[in-house]
């Protein structure tokens, strides 16, 4: 009997072995997670803050065991902000780099192709990604490849909602758009469209401007024709800077509103004085206040007192809510376990910032709160 009992055990543990040993990039002792993200280009600050934090996120862990003595380990890729690269990235990842799982990536189109194309057909979970597009939010039964997709932030349309509100109880009937010539751009204005039209309104006017360009001049052209008393811009922080600069020097002085991944400490650094009195939505909490207790945790993975961001704050916020899904997934981990324990994660509050899925439900947060620039480039709540 004793004999048995011990073949048992034994059988046991080879079959745990095997289980885990079949994940690629799991170890006994590690787990391979893999990113891509601009590093590099016009908005490589954003990926490197998400990628700082995360880092020391997992160093902070590792040190204290890893995730059920596991400890976990980045792999991150340069993709510039460009689709083409953010597949191949993933490719490489999944195929060469053998990740377990992806988190932190980076825009609308380049993660929806990738989700489509090679994140999604391979069945492997992505948590987080710097895009509220709706293209990422498509139900599990019309595209099952968002099966795969457990997005953190709220969405565009979450956003733009709540900045229409705004400006039209402040009496605003001439709302007019920029944006970006992308999955973002596109998402957003039609975030904007739809938020206006709930109070009988349409944008006054249109604007367009290319992903990785400055090139405003046709834009300024076709909006300020509509002499705007708001415009919301759906672009990042060098275009949007661009626009701005171009407007007042036209002569025009509308209120100008933005969204969050703008990059509100990168278009401050581009304007400076000039960057006063911008309204920006943001979906993480306010990173410098020590008040809230996730933005306290957050802060203590600063390289050094003060130097905290939106984008840090959210890298951290991917990176705690795919932890929890590891943890809750146990020692035995396949892919197929960390995705239904991240399903279990059911209005699961980090402290002040919550988290919700479900099996048909991969919509995260829906945290939205306006901001504006005040004197000296200081973010006000």
């Amino acid at each position: 009997m004793q004999v048995l009992k011990r073949l048992a055990a034994v059988g046991a543990i080879a079959f745990s072995t095997l289980n885990w040993a079949s994940e690629p990039g799991l170890t006994d002792t590690t787990i391979s997670i893999g990113m891509s993200a601009p590093f590099s280009g016009p908005n490589a600050a954003y990926g490197i803050d998400m990628r700082q934090t995360i880092l020391a996120y997992f160093g902070q862990l590792n040190k204290n065991g890893g995730i059920n003595g596991r400890t976990l380990e980045l792999v991150s890729l340069d993709d510039g902000y460009e689709t083409e690269r953010t597949v191949a990235n993933t490719k490489t990842l999944l195929q060469e780099k053998n990740a377990f799982a992806l988190l932190a990536y980076y825009g609308s189109s380049p993660t929806t192709e990738a989700l489509n194309n090679v994140i999604g057909p391979a069945k492997v979970p992505l948590v987080g990604t710097i895009s509220g597009a709706s293209t990422l939010r498509e139900p599990i039964s019309t595209n099952p490849n968002s099966r795969y997709m457990f997005n953190v932030r709220a969405s565009y349309a979450d956003e733009t909602e709540a900045m229409i509100n705004q400006l039209v109880s402040l009496g605003l009937k001439n709302i007019a758009v920029l944006y970006q010539n992308d999955g973002f751009g596109k998402s957003g204005l039609e975030g904007v469209t739809n938020a206006l039209k709930k109070h009988g309104q349409t944008p006054s006017a249109v604007g367009t401007v290319e992903r990785n360009s400055i090139e405003v001049a046709k834009a300024i052209e076709s909006i300020s024709k509509a002499n705007p008393q708001a415009v919301v811009m759906v672009t990042l922080y060098k275009p949007t800077a661009a626009f701005i600069k171009a407007m007042k020097k036209s002569g025009q002085n509308p209120m100008f509103m933005t969204l969050s991944p703008v990059g509100t400490e990168q278009l401050v650094q581009e304007l400076g004085p000039e960057a006063r009195g911008i309204g920006i939505s943001q979906v993480v909490p306010y990173p410098w206040n020590n008040v809230t207790p996730v933005v306290r945790e957050y802060q203590k993975l600063a390289t050094q007192p003060g130097s905290y961001s939106y984008y840090g704050m959210e890298g951290y916020l991917m990176a705690r809510t795919l932890v929890e899904g590891l943890k809750r997934a146990g020692r035995d981990l396949t892919r197929e376990k960390l995705v239904s324990s991240l399903e279990s994660i059911n209005n699961v509050d980090f402290g002040g910032y919550r988290i919700n899925y479900s099996g048909t439900a991969r919509h995260g947060s829906r945290f939205v709160e306006l901001t504006v620039v005040g004197p000296g480039g200081r973010i006000l709540k």
